[in-house]
């Protein structure tokens, strides 16, 4: 039995609206193809351009769905809803005839959204007009609907939100959650910034346009972005805002220890669960694909070693605790090598030679502090010690020695 043509459009239901979409754009870029200037009009227009392009496999999809719905309820010709799945399919042929006609034919495919895609390159390897200013050119090379723009944008928006606010020194600026939101962002605004520069460099070969941008890139944006470059230049200062922002209060937390740019952001969940545990808690740092046992065994006992350098907490405070996992993180980092742990031995070399106290609590001060009196001038075993563990014993031993 056939559907009531007024039952139709609310049959549709979203599709309807998406083919309405689908079909105004299509008209316009068919006039802007079919133009004797057609690149000039395609440069001004890259963002319907790829508007059209990602949406298509949708659209495909949806007509093909939408066709066999007809066929088999017999929806009437005459019918709104089929009329305007005509005039989508025709102008899809039409815009598809034009853009195989605008590529070589090495590079014609039968996708629509694919030619689209390429005829964009097309336009931007043939370069700018003549006399065209660098801003108009980084307008054309970076359109506001590009994936990597969009990606580069969400980062951005996480980094403002947590380091714009104030915070209490010393104090971390985000929470457990906002960690977890860091963590995912970092790595998510270096892939889509690397991969908008490589975009600049690829289409712009003359790289005055990424210089241009580059030299602006550390100058805090003064409003709202609203053009591609724009949107660049505010998420590309956010993430070196961030990234200095973190780089300083994880060398604070974890000296002598200094981190690898990809393991940030696997320490952030750590370090904020970490600071919000009660005193004497513990939070292991769980090994993973960014480092192994041993390593995060290094950043536990930096950690812990840190803790133990600053002043004595106040409140409930187990001492005796803290120098068990002191001891237990030296355990996990006991096989580890190379610079980083030279410099933790010293610290903990430095540590049995300060020999705090109550009043000065085993605090790591300047190396100048580090002159020991003749009568507390320590052992020759102390200063050729290797063994991580041994060494805990010894700062231990030395914090908690009277006199």
């Amino acid at each position: 039995m056939a559907t009531h043509p007024d039952n139709l459009r609310a049959r549709l239901e979203d599709r309807a609206d998406l083919l309405e979409a689908t079909r105004l754009r299509y008209v316009a870029l068919r006039g802007m193809l079919d133009a004797f200037f057609w690149k000039d009009r395609v440069r001004a227009h890259f963002e319907l351009l790829r508007e059209v392009a990602q949406v298509q496999p949708e659209v495909d999809a949806t007509l093909a769905a939408l066709g066999r719905r007809a066929t088999a309820e017999s929806w009437p010709r005459d019918a709104a809803p089929m009329k305007l799945m005509a005039e989508v399919t025709r102008l899809r042929d039409a815009v598809q005839q034009i853009a195989r006609k605008r590529l070589p034919e090495a590079e014609r495919s039968s996708s629509l959204g694919e030619m689209l895609l390429r005829l964009e390159e097309v336009v931007l390897e043939a370069g700018p007009l003549l006399g065209r200013r660098t801003w108009a050119r980084a307008i054309e090379l970076l359109p506001r609907n590009l994936p990597e723009l969009r990606a580069a944008c969400a980062a951005a928006e996480v980094f403002e939100r947590v380091f714009k606010r104030p915070t209490q020194p010393g104090a971390l600026p985000f929470n457990e959650a906002e960690a977890d939101e860091l963590r995912r962002a970092l790595p998510l605004a270096e892939s889509a910034l690397g991969a908008l520069w490589a975009r600049l460099e690829h289409f712009d070969t003359s790289g005055r346009v990424k210089d241009f941008l580059s030299r602006r890139a550390s100058r805090t944006p003064l409003h709202a972005p609203r053009s591609g470059p724009e949107l660049v230049l505010h998420a590309a200062f956010w993430h070196g805002v961030a990234r200095a922002r973190l780089r300083a209060l994880l060398e604070e937390r974890l000296a002598p220890v200094l981190p690898l740019e990809p393991e940030v952001p696997a320490l952030l969940p750590w370090i904020a669960a970490r600071e919000a545990a009660s005193a004497g808690g513990e939070v292991k740092l769980r090994a993973g694909e960014v480092f192994d046992e041993g390593r995060a065994g290094l950043f536990e006992l930096a950690a812990e070693l840190a803790s133990l350098s600053h002043e004595r907490p106040s409140g409930a405070w187990s001492e005796e605790a803290a120098w068990t996992r002191l001891w237990s993180a030296a355990q996990r980092a006991r096989d580890e090598g190379g610079t980083d742990v030279e410099r933790l031995r010293d610290a903990l070399r430095l540590f049995v030679i300060l020999r705090g106290t109550e009043q000065t609590p085993a605090r790591l001060f300047s190396p100048s502090r580090a002159s020991p009196r003749a009568s507390e001038e320590p052992g020759r075993d102390v200063r050729d010690m290797k063994d991580l563990p041994a060494l805990v014993q010894a700062a231990r031993h030395a914090a908690t020695r009277q006199g």
